[in-house]
């Protein structure tokens, strides 16, 4: 028996012995770390389990020291471009802010020829006196065609009595006064009222505060929205729709269905706006 053990003695052992420390386990199947490339168990092959010290280690890189972009001509300019930006006249190298001739002051930049900085200046001459020039005044016959233009649209939209007879509706956009949160409102009326009874509905439907019979308070009052020339306030609608009718006030355009008119706070001598600018019609 004893030479049998000795034999068996001398059998080369099959395997590998785990590496860690506290195991040594023989393994006939061992595993190889990828990281350490040390042998272990199949208890330990994972690197979390023999705690392998190579796993996770960050491998430096060397530095990079190539082109890092490429700077730009301008003194003191730091601005770098990935691609080269060349002026095709200096043919140097600057950045966008200065690729243009004017921005780098380039060497070869030719001032303008007197020819055309001539015409540039006769261009302003003639930019600045469109500019001076009035807005000129419609017409009676373009007034009409635009009055038409916006009854269309107004229609869709306005306010009134519903009482009054289809026959006796003439619509109108009337402009707010200055300071109000609606600017305007297109509304209709009947011809046969007057301009005292359509200011009533008109600060009713609009909720404008109306002291027309307090005596030392503002008025409200309706005037031309192109002239700013006042409606007197006992004339029927259809006497201001009439060519020449005797109640027309001197300077008061024709209106009619489509038209537009402003109602204002004034003073009760007050004729006319001397400004209808600030009054809008959008």
């Amino acid at each position: 028996m004893a030479d049998n053990a000795e034999d068996l003695g001398d059998v080369p052992l099959i395997g590998e012995h785990c590496e860690f420390p506290s195991c040594g386990q023989l393994d006939f199947l061992s595993f190889e770390c990828t990281s350490c490339s040390k042998k272990f168990c199949k208890n330990h092959k994972s690197e979390d389990a023999h705690s392998c010290t190579k796993c996770n280690v960050s491998v430096s890189h060397p530095e990079y020291t190539g082109p890092r972009g490429h700077h730009c001509t301008v003194q003191d300019c730091t601005n770098r471009e990935l691609t080269p930006v060349v002026c095709p006249h200096c043919h140097l190298n600057f950045c966008l802010s200065h690729r243009h001739q004017v921005d780098h002051d380039c060497p070869e930049l030719r001032p303008p020829s007197p020819k055309m900085a001539k015409t540039a200046e006769h261009v302003k001459q003639i930019v600045e006196s469109q500019k001076s020039k009035p807005v000129k005044k419609q017409g009676a016959k373009s007034r009409k065609t635009a009055a038409k233009v916006a009854l269309m649209k107004m229609k869709m939209k306005a306010v009134g009595d519903k009482g009054i007879p289809e026959t006796e509706k003439v619509y109108i956009q009337v402009l707010l006064p200055q300071g109000n949160a609606e600017k305007n409102c297109p509304m209709y009326f009947s011809k046969k009222w007057t301009i005292g009874r359509i200011v009533d509905k008109i600060a009713e439907i609009a909720k404008l505060k109306n002291d027309n019979n307090v005596a030392v308070a503002k008025k409200l009052r309706l005037f031309d929205a192109e002239e700013g020339v006042i409606l007197p306030m006992d004339a029927s609608l259809d006497s201001l729709m009439a060519p020449g009718h005797p109640e027309l006030t001197p300077g008061l355009p024709e209106l009619c269905s489509g038209s537009s008119v402003i109602i204002e706070y004034v003073d009760n001598d007050c004729s006319k706006l001397e400004d209808v600018t600030p009054y809008s019609m959008t």
